[in-house]
């Protein structure tokens, strides 16, 4: 196949990249897009203790593997299968199973970080940074974290104020500049990311 169309989405922790991500693959179609999620390519602590491995910053760039998740993206765009890692977040280790990914006209790298590294963007097309308020951002991953984590109130702000917030500014926030699209997804409001889904479907010469 020629080569793909590589979209990098980044945004702060609960800004909705993600919905952006599944919006964009939903329109295009499943059987066109590939979907790599940054959380499944944080480096494997198994080499440390539990102790160890809960003080970790896994809000830094350096808690990713990056390399590795630049390689595959370049495999995906010049159409060979990569086997991406499975990540176990209990144990902040990486499974023994991976699972297989073939090549797809797009592409699509998602996680707060991808902007940030330059290895990652060098594989992108089209760059989105997705714009949402702090406090919007930090509700929303209270309500995530709580729900969906089993996470309890006291620890989702313990983490937030050491780690999240200022790795956000640190990192997440200055990638911006590197975006090509910044879209404001305060309320979901969809008229911005359909204006990118045309976009992308007109290079792809979809009707």
């Amino acid at each position: 196949m020629e080569k793909g169309l590589v979209i990098g989405i980044a945004g702060g922790s609960g800004s909705g990249k993600t919905t952006v991500a599944e919006m964009i693959a939903e329109a295009l179609g499943e059987e066109r897009v590939t979907l790599l999620v940054q959380d499944d390519y944080y480096k494997d602590l198994s080499h440390m203790t539990p102790e160890e491995r809960a003080k970790v910053n896994f809000d830094h760039p350096d808690s990713i593997d990056a390399e590795c998740m630049a390689q595959h993206v370049s495999m995906l765009k010049n159409g060979s299968s990569i086997e991406k890692p499975s990540y176990d977040f209990k144990t902040h280790t990486r499974r023994k199973e991976t699972d297989t990914v073939t090549p797809k006209e797009v592409v699509i790298i998602e996680g707060i970080l991808v902007l940030d590294s330059n290895k990652l963007r060098e594989q992108m097309d089209l760059k989105i940074f997705v714009d949402t308020d702090d406090d919007i951002r930090f509700i929303r991953r209270l309500k995530r974290d709580i729900q969906d984590r089993g996470r309890d109130l006291d620890s989702v702000i313990h983490q937030y104020l050491t780690t999240v917030r200022p790795m956000h500014f640190e990192f997440v926030e200055k990638s911006k500049r590197y975006a090509d699209i910044i879209l404001p997804w305060r309320d979901y409001k969809i008229s911005a990311i359909t204006m990118v889904i045309n976009m992308v479907r007109g290079y792809l010469d979809l009707e």
